[in-house]
């Protein structure tokens, strides 16, 4: 239940504290006093309370609160504010709105977020009355979700194109990041089969076989990644996702997921194939198993763990891939199957991720940024989406912005302790939620038992076959196609189905990073195709129909003889400029009656530009050429005000911008009394 403080502590602020005063005040003081009032307030509202929680954003405290706020920025005051603003989101996560609001909007946002009494919203948080039973659930949901972090570590790191253990080095510290950086209370991050396509396409090339030199290939990718994740979380683009449409993102992941299993296949057949590009891999399988190179061995083994995790993979509370690898393995080291050629993971080195920076040549440069910018894209956009599903679950609200921020502070975890980017979990996270998970604690758990792995007991692995971890990939790969989705897509518009098919061709055949270019441009082309010839229509009148309404669709409709309505259904910019002038010559040419005035109905009209604005001139001097009056109904204000800072407003007259077609309509009639009893006569007739 939310509980606001009373009005007069607000006032208080706005009276007491400037905004350089706010600035320059000591966030614990700040919390005190905050802590002072409403344990008041609280007392005399809810007496018999014993316990305060004081959450200041995202990080609740405890006993007693070291709690941080962001400063009260006023817009424009200085060059540096934004950046101020945004900094302070970094390392004050959570707290307070966009950095661009007054500050009257920033108290009331202290008041409305920052003092009240609610469930933590966010990863770590933890409040006073926090009992020992939550904290046994999510130790508990740790030491399950390490169970599945090792496997599904060590396969998707193989999948990338790096040694397993790096898998390991990409799961500790980067889920301790994201524990104190992210915003989402259980979502787990790690190694991830989205990203291992994108990771093996830029190493692969570069390593030249050298597994030391790929470590530090997908390490600088994951650096990248995470400083390209932060910088756009603290600009507060977490938007930009957005930017790509659901039949895009579909086609890009169908492709990723084609690649990826085409990457696997080899594997789980027991040998290994030259190649790197994914249509010239597969030919080289079908080349190989035609050859009869398959080991019917491995395959037996790969078949039966990729079996055993599909057929488990409904079941919430069983771990399909744990129990499957666990089962290969033991089956592996107990027949001594290695000795037919089923290759296994060997002994794991002991000992922990050490910080390293991990140094590539300047001929890698190029390749490494586009490799590390493709990775953000992905690994946020699917970060993204698992963490609004959560947020809704628990209803605990996650800024997209201190997302990015979380995900790239991860990101550059893995790329200093020896690991490889990473991205959201979608088969990890629900593992945690099952096993009881209620903050991020349970990925701190997780870490630490991967951890005491490597240093107590890394022997335990290295009997785990090959294929087995082929298989796991597999299974995760199946789980990244969007059939159904599609099918759907394909019922309501074909060429969205289209564009989605091509997506994903473009990613096999030319390969993951030019896929994510390709997607981005295809997302563009998509935006400006539907404004490159928006609907446009005559309006008429239509018997015991309100309003005007489009002459394609009913025929029947009365035209008023000498005006022309005329529908524009899009921002007016410099790709369909010149459309927009033909077709309004195209309406004043198809009237029945000589033309006296083209009335353009603009309220689907959002934004005009400078190339827009030209043609809407020429087209007054056209029509004004003709006898023709040119006038405009329904532009929203800010179109208009666009219009007077180009000049075009006062060119035409602020006479002929009426607020309603109704009003345009009522002022032609005025204009021409001859006109208005003949459209009289008629209404009467009708």
């Amino acid at each position: 239940m939310r509980t606001r403080c009373a009005i007069p502590l607000l006032e208080t602020f706005r009276s007491q504290c400037s905004l350089h005063a706010l600035v320059g005040l000591h966030a614990r003081e700040v919390c005190l006093q905050i802590r002072e009032f409403r344990q008041i307030h609280l007392e005399s509202t809810h007496p018999a309370q014993n316990h305060i929680q004081v959450s200041i954003g995202h990080r609740a405290a405890f006993a007693q609160p070291f709690a941080t706020f962001k400063p009260f920025v006023d817009q424009g005051k200085h060059l540096f504010d934004p950046i101020r603003g945004g900094l302070a989101q970094l390392f004050l996560p959570g707290f307070g709105g966009d950095h661009a609001r007054g500050a009257k909007e920033h108290a009331e946002r202290l008041v409305d977020i920052g003092i009240q009494q609610r469930k933590p919203a966010t990863g770590f948080s933890a409040g006073a009355g926090r009992g020992a039973a939550e904290l046994r659930h999510d130790v508990a949901a740790g030491l399950v979700l390490a169970t599945m972090l090792v496997p599904v570590g060590i396969a998707y790191a193989v999948a990338s194109g790096v040694p397993g253990i790096y898998g390991l080095y990409a799961t500790i510290i980067p889920l301790l990041a994201y524990a104190l950086f992210g915003p989402s209370r259980i979502m787990v991050l790690g190694p991830d089969s989205s990203l291992a396509a994108v990771i093996l396409a830029v190493i692969l090339p570069l390593s030249g076989g050298d597994p030391m030199r790929a470590v530090a290939l997908a390490g600088m990718m994951a650096v990248v990644s995470g400083t390209l994740c932060i910088l756009a979380g603290v600009a507060r683009l977490g938007f930009v996702t957005e930017l790509l449409s659901k039949p895009i993102r579909y086609g890009y992941m169908n492709g990723i997921a084609l690649t990826v299993l085409i990457s696997q296949l080899p594997k789980l057949f027991g040998f290994s194939v030259a190649g790197d590009e994914p249509l010239r891999k597969l030919w080289e399988f079908a080349q190989a198993l035609l050859a009869g190179k398959t080991n019917v061995v491995a395959l037996l083994v790969g078949g039966a763990t990729l079996a055993l995790i599909l057929l488990l993979k409904r079941s919430k509370r069983l771990p399909g891939v744990l129990i499957a690898v666990i089962g290969a393995t033991v089956l592996v080291a107990t027949l001594g199957l290695d000795a037919y050629g089923v290759s296994v993971l060997g002994a794991l080195p002991q000992g922990l991720p050490a910080f390293a920076i991990p140094w590539i040549t300047p001929a890698d440069i190029v390749p490494v940024l586009m490799g590390g910018f493709a990775v953000a894209i992905v690994s946020f956009a699917d970060t993204s989406v698992l963490s609004r599903t959560y947020a809704e679950k628990t209803a605990s609200p996650v800024d997209p912005n201190q997302e990015m921020v979380g995900l790239g502070a991860a990101n550059l975890a893995a790329g200093f302790f020896q690991g490889f980017p990473i991205s959201s979990s979608s088969s990890r996270t629900p593992v945690a939620e099952a096993a009881g998970a209620r903050t991020q604690l349970t990925s701190v758990v997780g870490a630490v038992a991967v951890a005491l792995l490597l240093l107590l007991a890394p022997n335990l692995l290295q009997y785990l076959p090959n294929t087995a971890l082929a298989a796991v990939v597999i299974a995760a790969a199946l789980g990244l196609f969007e059939f159904a989705d599609l099918r759907r897509i394909y019922r309501i518009q074909r060429w969205e189905f289209w564009l989605s098919i091509g997506c994903c061709i473009g990613v096999v055949v030319l390969g993951a990073i030019p896929g994510i270019g390709l997607a981005i441009g295809l997302a563009v082309i998509e935006f400006l195709w539907d404004g490159w010839r928006p609907d446009s229509a005559v309006l008429g009148r239509v018997k015991g129909i309100n309003g005007y309404h489009d002459l394609a669709r009913y025929p029947d409709a009365r035209l008023i003889p000498g005006l022309v309505l005329f529908r524009w259904a899009a921002p007016l910019f410099f790709a369909n400029a010149e459309w927009f002038y033909e077709r309004a010559l195209d309406a004043v040419a198809a009237s029945p009656t000589p033309v006296r005035w083209l009335v353009i109905t603009a309220e689907p009209v959002t934004s005009v530009d400078v190339t827009a604005a030209d043609l809407v001139a020429k087209l007054d001097e056209t029509l004004q050429a003709a006898g023709i009056e040119l006038c405009f109904a329904e532009m929203k204000d800010p179109v208009q005000d666009k219009l007077k800072r180009f000049g075009l407003f006062s060119h035409l007259g602020a006479e002929v911008f009426f607020p309603t077609i109704g009003e345009a309509v009522n002022t032609y009639l005025r204009t021409y009394p001859e006109v208005a009893e003949i459209w009289k006569n008629r209404d009467n007739a009708a």
